[in-house]
Formats: structure tokens, sequence, C-alpha cells
């Protein structure tokens, strides 16, 4: 077998064989928009790589790998705690089981009184720090007052804040940075979020002395959504978009650390277990893009999480330290035909819109708030109506699944894609509405569209019964006669329903809703006026619909 050889195919070659594949639908349905405007092909070859960045090419790879600040990466595993004596005994379990950057978030339920503080002040002379504060006053601050003037130059970290902090006489620690992640809450896609860094940084490289002394200072915030290879792409291109910013600074370009963290725009309160399997793909996406720092959300971090959750969480991240040997590549993703086309698409687009922030003025100046409300509302469309999947939230739901009803105050401003279901699904527990599906013919005919309706109020925690097979006109007439159900949706093939909708139209009771599966435009408005409630079938917006049929329920019972 070594010494066989395959002739390769050319792009055109693979072209006419995808066409034959598609059985008249057109090649162009191959193509994929994403939201950030950019068309992802169905194939990459070297040949359409290299005609699309030439020389840019090997440019663009020398620069990610020589823009990363470390060498690897740092776990910064954020500490919770209800008490300060909890609080510090989780810091310290934290760190013997391998966290290696205190990641601490002021908003706690306990006082920063002078005891905590002056054990804090001790575990950050040690280790490195990532400190979220409101600002420069904020109580968590106070921390840095009790370390002694011999120790000060030793102490490495990051904050967090609203703006640019000053520290006196800590040299090592970084105030100021773009912090992406607000607006990655927001909605913002990977084009904006590159764009919102560069601008942020220009403002702050304004405000400075000198490239060095910013540079010095700074590092760069971002989340890492479950778009694995468009969010690999993200943190590569930052470092291409970098490498210009620097040169339009007339400066060497001095590489800066990237601190990220898993998104919870993703993150459900339902089925919470898939929340570690997202964070798992973010975590890996990250790692592969080349960030220095980051952190991986607890799967329940939107209620409360646990000594166990966090656990998991930091193990996520020594896996792939010690178990994936990713870090044993330089740039793991450098020389992937997809990975380094969409990087130069991202640097293009993200450079592009940066200068138009320049030329407005600035980014306070830009109207960037109305640009991310509409991808935002472009995402939310995209679960909806399940063009997009949240697996256990929009599609494959466990109806029995209770919410938490405990609540993060940390992640309450996040516009999270599963929102909308989360507050559906209280609507309809409260209402405690009888629902079940009228299935007529035979088990094969009717079960993929029962499947689908069951499914489809799953998302809002409800368990649809089932008539049974019912086989002739008569039969389902009876049943609904006499079900005592307050909304029914009838399964059938269109040729069956065609039949089946207008006779049960003419014996269901008064107060019960009677919905049809299936498009069925032609029947539309007849069906309507004889009484029927509506349809349900694939691409329909599930929110919508299920707040529609709330509404009538509602109507109906008085």
């Amino acid at each position: 077998m070594k010494e066989i050889e395959f002739a390769s195919a050319s792009y055109e070659q693979w072209q006419e064989q995808a066409i034959k594949a598609l059985k008249g639908k057109p090649f162009e349905s191959l193509f994929t928009k994403t939201v950030e405007g950019i068309t992802l092909e169905p194939l990459y070859t070297e040949t359409t790589l290299i005609e699309k960045l030439g020389e840019q090419l090997e440019k663009q790879v020398a620069t990610i790998r020589t823009m990363k600040a470390t060498d690897s990466f740092e776990i910064a595993q954020q500490v919770y705690g209800d008490t300060a004596e909890q609080f510090l005994a989780n810091l310290q379990d934290s760190l013997a089981r391998g966290n290696e950057v205190l990641t601490i978030d002021s908003r706690v339920a306990f006082e920063w009184d002078e005891s905590i503080l002056t054990s804090l002040a001790d575990f950050i002379t040690e280790y490195t720090f990532k400190f979220i504060v409101e600002n420069g006053n904020d109580p968590l601050m106070q921390v840095f007052a009790k370390i002694a003037d011999d120790k000060k130059q030793a102490v490495t970290g990051f904050i967090i804040a609203k703006e640019a902090l000053e520290l006196a006489d800590f040299p090592n620690i970084r105030t100021a940075h773009s912090n992406t992640v607000k607006y990655h809450n927001d909605g913002a896609n990977a084009v904006q979020e590159l764009a919102i860094a560069l601008a942020q940084a220009s403002d702050l490289a304004k405000a400075s002395t000198s490239y060095e002394a910013f540079a010095q200072k700074f590092f760069v915030s971002f989340a890492i959504d479950t778009q694995f290879f468009m969010e690999i792409a993200k943190i590569r291109a930052f470092k291409v978009l970098w490498k210009a910013f620097s040169k339009g600074l007339g400066a060497e370009a001095i590489a800066v650390p990237v601190v990220a963290e898993t998104s919870v725009r993703s993150f459900s309160k339902l089925d919470v277990y898939v929340n570690l399997l997202r964070a798992g793909n973010e975590a890996f996406a990250g790692i592969i893009g080349g960030v220095d720092v980051f952190t991986v959300h607890p799967h329940d971090v939107l209620t409360k999480p646990t000594e166990q959750s966090v656990r998991i969480a930091r193990n996520v991240l020594l896996v792939a330290n010690e178990e994936s040997h990713v870090l044993n590549v330089i740039d793991p993703s450098g020389g992937s035909y997809f990975i380094e086309a969409l990087t130069a698409d991202l640097v293009k687009e993200a450079w592009q819109l940066f200068l138009s922030i320049e030329t407005a003025g600035g980014l306070a100046a830009y109207d960037m708030d109305v640009k991310i409300t509409d991808v935002y509302q472009t995402r939310i469309q995209q679960v909806e109506t399940r063009k997009a999947s949240l697996i256990g939230t929009n599609i494959y739901a466990n109806p029995a699944d209770e919410m938490a009803v405990e609540c993060n105050e940390q992640f309450v401003d996040v516009k999270r894609l599963a929102i909308p279901f989360e507050k559906v699904r209280e609507s309809y527990a409260q209402q405690k509405a009888k629902m079940a599906i009228l299935t007529f013919g035979e088990l094969k005919n009717f079960k993929p569209r029962a499947d689908f309706v069951a499914g489809f109020f799953a998302t809002a925690g409800i368990t649809m019964e089932q008539s049974g097979a019912l086989a002739t006109l008569e039969e389902a007439e009876r049943w609904l006669e006499t079900a005592q159900y307050d909304y029914i949706v009838v399964a059938a093939t269109d040729d069956d329903a065609l039949q089946l909708v207008p006779a049960l139209l003419k014996v269901k009771q008064e107060q019960q809703l009677l919905d049809v599966a299936g498009k069925f435009k032609e029947q539309e408005q007849v069906w309507r006026a004889a009484g029927l409630n509506g349809f349900i079938f694939a691409g329909q917006n599930i929110i919508e619909k299920l707040n529609a049929v709330m509404a009538s329920l509602k109507e109906v019972q008085g």
C-alpha cells in the first residue's frame, strides 16, 4: 500500500461531482453566510488559499507565531464563596488542584474587610491574579495597600474595570485593556469584537506617553463562543491586527496578553450539563487560537456554582493542558486552508470597521450599539427558528427539566440566546393547560410529524399526550368529541389532513383549540375561518408560535 499513489483532484473536478450529488440544487446552496457577513465556502484548497493571499499567507502565519505573549496558557479559575472563610478555603483548594491565576470578581456576598484583604495580599504576591472590579474605589482594590513596598514589583496580574486604572509602584500589573466581553455578551460578532478591541486600544494609546509604556500595561479580553473555527480565527486575527495597529503607531509591535473566558451568551438554565460541552468546545478553540490566560465558567454559573461544577470547569483546562498535547505545537491550526482563509477574512473586515470607527471620531462617536443590536436580533431569530441549535433548549429539550430559581448577579445583563425559551417555559408552567396530539393513520406515516410536534412543545416544558393511531375518520371524530384537552394538534399526512381537518373542525368542542402539523397554504384561509387555530411546521418561529398558543388558551379559558 505504501507504493499506491492517488491522483489529486482539482477544485473544478470536485465541484462537478458536488453538483451531481446535489441533484438539481444550486451549487451556491453549499455556501454559508455568517453573522459577520463572511461567506464560508464548501471546500478550501492550497491552490485557492494561495490565490487568495499570495505572499501575505507566509506573513500572516509568521505574525501569528511571533505575536503570542507567552509560550503556553494559564488556568484562571474564578474563586467563589458565600463567606470570607469559605472563599479563602476555596481559593487555597483551587491552587492545590491546578489553578494558576487567582480570578476574583469583587461582587461577592461578604464584605472585603481587613482580615480577608490581608490574607489575599499574601496570595497575590506569590500568584498571578485577575480582578474584575467596578472602578478604582472598589473595596477589593484596598488589597494593594496591604502589600509591602519591597514586594510590589513582584506582583503580576490583570485588572478588568470599566476604565483604565492607575496603580503606582506596581509596574507588572496590567490595568489598561480592551474589554470586548461586554459587547460579546450584547451579541457582537467576531468582526465587531476585533474592531472594538483596536478602537479601545487606540484611545488608550493616545492617552499614553509612549507606545512602549502603553503596551506594557495593556491586555485584551475576549469571550470565546461555540463557533469553533470562527473563534480560533478570531484570536489569530487579533495578533495580525495588533501588529498592523502597532505599525500604524510607528512602533515595533510588542506582543500583549490575550485574556479569555468561555462565553455565557450560549449558556442555558435548561439542561445545564450541555453548558459543560459548550464550555469544553470554547476552551479548546481559545487554546488552539493562542490565548494566554483562560477562564472556564462552570456549567451552572448562571445560578450558583458548586464545588463539583467548579472542579469540572477547572479540569477542562487541565485536560487540555496535560492530555491534548496542544501546547506541543506552535500555532496548532496554522496552515489549515480553512482557518487561514477565515483569519484573513476577519483581518480584512475588522480593519475596515476599525478605520470607520476612527474616522467617526472613536468608539464613543460610532453607532456601534445599534449595529450590535442588529446582530443580536439575527442570532435570536436563528435560534427561535432552529436555524441555530441550542441543544436541550430549542431542540431535544427535556420537558421534565426544571430550572433553578437562583440567579447569579454577575451575568443577569448578558443577552443570552436561551432567555426567550426560559421565559416561555415559565409561562407554560403557570398555565397548566392539557395538551395532546391526535395521531391519524399508520404509525410510519404520522410518527415524523407527531415527534416534531412533541419536540416543539418540549421546549416549553410540555409533555404532549397522544391519542394512539386512529384509523378512520369516524374514530378520530369520536375521540375528539370526548377528549378532555384544551389544545390538540393533528398529526397526519398531507393527504389525510385534507380530509380530516375539515371534519374535525365541525365536531371539536367549543373551548378546544385545534392546530394541524404542516403548512397547507392553500387551505389556510378556509380552515381558519372554520375555527382552526393555526399550524405547526419546520422553520416556524417557535417562540412566536408558543406565545400565540398561550394567548389563545387564555382567551378561550376566559
